[in-house]
């Protein structure tokens, strides 16, 4: 396994190139793509973060770091903290209900997504695929957003990249907690049944090995302290067994015609399909 980043494909010379990542909640950018995004960053690239909400209905690991009753003021705090440790450029944090992302300000959010694409205009859009990950219907919300603003640019659009996690990942990442003999029997994802991410969801087409970043993305997830309570299986895992479960992340290109160039290609391998 590689120690140090591997050399990456240089940046166009004609202009720093930029992705803008699309997600619901603070902590959804470091679990879903946060050694992609430190990847990118090192590369030279201009990450972009646009957060939908602030995330003040998740759940409080210890009230003690909530002093005011404010979850989303302390959430906010965690993402920029997160953002500073993958070395985000630029992050936008609207203000829709955390829970309603996919029901409530339907115009109103599709344009500030359009806005943030023609503000900084990406090379690539990264946000969740179908499936959200595991089912969330914030997460399905905010990919069906994405997906109709960036339709919204005809051929001009920058190509739009859909994370997943193949079943049996998440799974892998809670009986490697145990094996370290601290987690708790009832430790989870937020009460999530860890088999539900990748869940019926549509293959990957190619991965990104952030193995040599792997130390970074549990940094940035350690930042949402609120949500990484001892419950949590990544608050027990060392960079060994992130590295071995969580140190390739996978994503599929959408079927939207786009002039794009594929950005996110350059730095991943195809996934083999059985």
């Amino acid at each position: 396994m590689p120690d140090s980043p591997a050399a990456e494909p240089s940046p166009r010379a004609e202009a720093p190139r930029t992705v803008l990542a699309v997600f619901a909640h603070p902590d959804d950018e470091s679990l879903a793509c946060g050694g992609t995004l430190a990847r990118l960053a090192d590369a030279g690239i201009r990450v972009v973060l646009l957060c939908g909400s602030r995330g003040e209905s998740g759940s409080i690991s210890d009230p003690s770091l909530v002093p005011e009753g404010d979850l989303g003021r302390v959430r906010e705090r965690e993402l920029r903290d997160a953002a500073a440790v993958l070395g985000v450029s630029d992050v936008i944090l609207e203000d829709h209900p955390d829970g309603d992302l996919r029901w409530i300000h339907v115009a109103e959010f599709h344009a500030q997504i359009v806005d943030a694409i023609e503000r900084f205009r990406p090379d690539a859009v990264i946000t969740f695929a179908e499936d959200g990950l595991y089912w969330h219907l914030d997460h399905i919300g905010v990919h069906e957003r994405t997906y109709t603003a960036i339709k919204s640019f005809g051929q001009a659009a920058p190509p739009l990249y859909y994370v997943t996690v193949p079943k049996g990942i998440m799974r892998e990442v809670v009986d490697a907690a145990h094996a370290k003999g601290g987690a708790p029997p009832d430790s989870s994802f937020w009460g999530i049944e860890p088999d539900a991410f990748g869940d019926s969801a549509v293959p990957p087409t190619f991965s990104i090995d952030v193995r040599p970043w792997i130390g970074r993305k549990l940094a940035a997830l350690r930042c949402h302290r609120t949500q990484m309570g001892a419950n949590n299986p990544i608050a027990w895992i060392g960079e060994d067994e992130a590295r071995r479960w969580l140190g390739v992340e996978y994503f599929r290109r959408s079927p939207l015609d786009s002039t794009g160039n594929g950005v996110l290609e350059q730095f991943g391998e195809p996934v083999a399909t059985s």
